[in-house]
């Protein structure tokens, strides 16, 4: 879910950018949980060529989704020989279920990852619509501001 413009948040410097489940402090750092819920790619040789060799290696792993394949594949010395960029999103900005944005005043998008299950994706995520509403409906913002969210989705 979009809640404010994520575009002045890209790195400038960054071929493949991706949100993450678990941001552990690093963007540069290609051991973050990835998540595909978010990502932006600048066309280019190095990110056409990573996208190829990404698509091929489904064929490695051919009962894995396509975010657990790029897992497997982040560290192969062919990523660096092709000298791609990239980039992992914080999640205070890029916020997810797994690891919600800690601050409402920053962050620009909410994925309903770490979620099983279409109904509880829809309930948890209308929580965060709620949450959002009632943030702008403040006349100035707030701080120590938490989540609803996830509830459904912490379900087992």
């Amino acid at each position: 879910m979009w809640l404010r413009d994520p575009f002045p948040r890209l790195y400038p410097d960054g071929d493949f950018q991706m949100a993450c489940d678990r941001f552990f402090g690093n963007p540069y750092d290609s051991d973050n949980w990835v998540n595909g819920g978010f990502t932006y790619v600048r066309s280019n040789n190095r990110s056409i060529e990573f996208y190829k060799f990404w698509h091929k290696s489904r064929l490695d792993y051919p009962d894995l989704h396509d975010q657990d394949v790029f897992n497997r594949i982040k560290h192969e010395p062919f990523i660096s020989e092709i000298g791609i960029q990239m980039r992992f999103f914080d999640t205070v900005y890029f916020g997810g279920f797994c690891q919600t944005s800690r601050d409402i005043n920053l962050v620009c998008t909410m994925h309903a990852n770490c979620c099983i299950g279409l109904d509880k994706k829809l309930h948890d995520l209308n929580l965060v619509l709620d949450d959002w509403r009632k943030y702008l409906s403040l006349s100035e913002p707030v701080q120590n501001t938490t989540w609803s969210v996830p509830m459904k989705c912490l379900e087992d």
